[in-house]
């Protein structure tokens, strides 16, 4: 194995100087700098990283911890983040907490472990506080994505959902439906808090009540019980319209509405919150208040290097991304003889 003694003797300066060109510290001559790193090249060496992070206090390796890789939103996401750390020369862990705040503990464990510079930190939901105050505590930089965590001051990149929210009701209400049922996440996620009141605004400046029998709260994740459908469907009165407040969500809902025979938009509207990145673009058909999930992932990542660098100013940042509603075929004009009045 190739060691900086090596380099140093083929080079014809010290150990020490060959020390400082891989870690770019100290005062060397350029013609110098540019000897060294010849050799390197000739001799195909590759820096020791841990030896390196020793010297410099820094692994030049980030965490990103994301809820769940499965969602194309987060996918994107994560691409984004993955090319703005890798064009300021960091390079990037990935984690997958599947929406489980144990296992999310878990990971949060590894990554003090690990001495990452520092951490891009998707939530599972508020009981997250606890793994957000460990980073603190050991002084490892953080960016929140997507979800707010109540009593954590800290950078934060956020999409609109509220707005995002009643943009797609109104949709729904313009068509004419008025049975409106919502098939959300955990009141303890912030998103899932948001797209409720955007749900509830869009009822009440339409003049229309909120029911709550018609308000379903889940895990973001999957849609594995299907008896909150059943129940929608055979409500007394039952909706003519689904808003499910993810893209996961929805397709869980599409998938159990064909299995009991009911078409969409046919015999119901159905609109979700996030778009499924590049494989709607093959044939488009959810009706979606979509994100920018690449510049979620960018941005966080940049406010992260600022952090870590020194470059951002002491008081935490809060960016909120808005969404853009784009209207498929999953939704419809009410029939007449459907219409509610």
């Amino acid at each position: 194995m190739i060691t900086i003694y090596d380099i140093a003797e083929k080079a014809g300066v010290s150990a020490m100087t060959v020390s400082r060109v891989i870690n770019n510290t100290g005062r060397i001559s350029e013609a110098t700098r540019k000897r060294v790193k010849k050799v390197m090249e000739e001799l195909h060496y590759i820096p020791n990283s841990m030896a390196r992070s020793l010297v410099l206090q820094k692994t030049k390796i980030l965490s990103l911890l994301i809820t769940d890789i499965t969602n194309p939103f987060y996918t994107t996401l994560a691409r984004g983040a993955e090319d703005t750390a890798l064009r300021a020369g960091y390079r990037l862990l990935f984690a997958n907490s599947d929406e489980d705040y144990a296992k999310e503990k878990g990971y949060v464990d590894m990554i003090l472990s690990t001495r990452v510079d520092g951490v891009l930190f998707a939530p599972t939901g508020d009981h997250s506080l606890e793994n957000l105050q460990q980073l603190q505590k050991h002084n490892i930089p953080f960016v929140v994505l997507d979800r707010e965590i109540p009593g954590i001051e800290a950078d934060v990149v956020l999409g609109d959902s509220k707005e995002g929210a009643r943009k797609l009701v109104e949709h729904l209400i313009k068509l004419g439906h008025r049975r409106i049922a919502m098939i959300n996440g955990s009141p303890d996620v912030s998103t899932a808090r948001l797209r409720y009141t955007g749900y509830r605004e869009a009822h009440l400046l339409n003049g229309l009540a909120v029911e709550d029998s018609l308000v379903v709260h889940l895990n973001y994740r999957d849609f594995h019980d299907e008896s909150a459908l059943d129940a929608l469907i055979h409500h007394a009165d039952p909706p003519t319209a689904i808003f499910a407040a993810n893209n996961m969500l929805a397709v869980g809902v599409i998938q159990a509405l064909r299995k009991r025979g009911l078409q969409v938009p046919g015999d119901l509207s159905v609109v979700c919150f996030d778009d499924f990145g590049h494989a709607d673009a093959i044939n488009p058909f959810l009706t979606v208040a979509s994100q920018p999930a690449y510049q979620f992932g960018a941005l966080g990542m940049q406010l992260l290097i600022e952090r870590i660098e020194g470059e951002a100013m002491p008081e935490s940042r809060k960016m909120i991304l808005p969404s853009e509603l784009l209207i498929r075929s999953s939704t419809q004009a009410l029939a007449a003889s459907k219409e509610v009045t």
